[in-house]
């Protein structure tokens, strides 16, 4: 492995950070490939409200199956491309309809990985994250989803190449995690990707992984001096940055939901 650590130690480390997570199932496999088709390009609040929208508005798949799409589209407008992610759900389900006689993937639970996965990719509009999300979230398979935060780590984590592709970073990086450590590797990424290693500004002084990413060590921070540099590198190069990293996420968990939008109002960045 070019990073010259190992998946475990660093999923270990930010099990310290934020806590352990052990693998859980979420529900129903199409309900989670409905689900999944929902959060795409949107957030999870919006993503979350359309799916409960779609619930609401038509109780079973046949009947969103059935439905005309102006309908699926009015209940899901709040997670945006409604046209485009109707077209994708309907055509979905008709092929699985048409295909299993039936609207249901509790099947694919036993089949292999590879042969579960193969027939969610033949589905219409079906990814490899897609696919993948169903595969670890739904059915418990070591299925390593690739999202943006997941790819934006692992590049300047050296896990994969800076010219890799999210599409292509999924079988990369699947092959490098062992299969117990998949989920926890993702969601764990998922959540410093969010907190410390943000797309802009990264946090490198409160990162739990500072002192083994070859990006704090020749990336510097916006507006940073070559001597805030070095002495930032000192600093990361001690045992100060873990301590650090603990004492910022331990200080957000203890205020409460009131305090931060307090803050934020006042400029203080969330």
């Amino acid at each position: 492995m070019a990073s010259g650590f190992s998946i475990a130690a660093l999923v270990e480390r930010l099990s310290g950070v934020y806590g352990p997570r052990p693998w859980k199932r979420w529900g129903k496999p199409l309900n989670g490939l409905i689900a999944t088709v929902l959060s795409q390009h949107t957030s999870d609040v919006n993503s979350h409200a359309a799916y409960r929208n779609l619930k609401r508005a038509l109780s079973t798949w046949r009947q969103v199956m059935l439905a005309p799409p102006g309908k699926v589209e009015r209940a899901i407008r709040c997670g945006g491309l409604a046209r485009q992610k109707t077209r994708s759900i309907q055509a979905v389900l008709r092929a699985i309809q048409a295909d299993r006689g039936t609207l249901s993937l509790d099947f694919l639970a036993r089949k292999p990985l590879e042969k579960a996965r193969e027939y969610l990719l033949a589905l219409p509009g079906v990814g490899p994250k897609t696919a993948a999300c169903v595969l670890m979230f739904n059915l418990g398979k070591p299925a390593l989803p690739v999202d943006t935060h997941v790819h934006r780590l692992a590049r300047r984590l050296s896990l994969i190449s800076e010219q890799t592709s999210a599409n292509e970073a999924h079988a990369r990086l699947e092959a490098l995690c062992p299969p117990k450590l998949i989920y926890p590797f993702h969601v764990l990424l998922i959540q410093h990707g969010r907190q410390v290693c943000r797309a802009r500004q990264p946090r490198c002084d409160a990162c739990v992984l500072a002192d083994i990413c070859p990006s704090a060590r020749k990336v510097p921070l916006s507006g940073e001096s070559q001597t805030d540099r070095s002495q930032s590198s000192e600093f990361r190069n001690s045992k100060e940055p873990r301590a650090l990293a603990r004492a910022v996420i331990g200080a957000r968990a203890t205020i409460g939901p009131r305090t931060r939008r307090r803050a934020g109002r006042h400029g203080d960045e969330r």
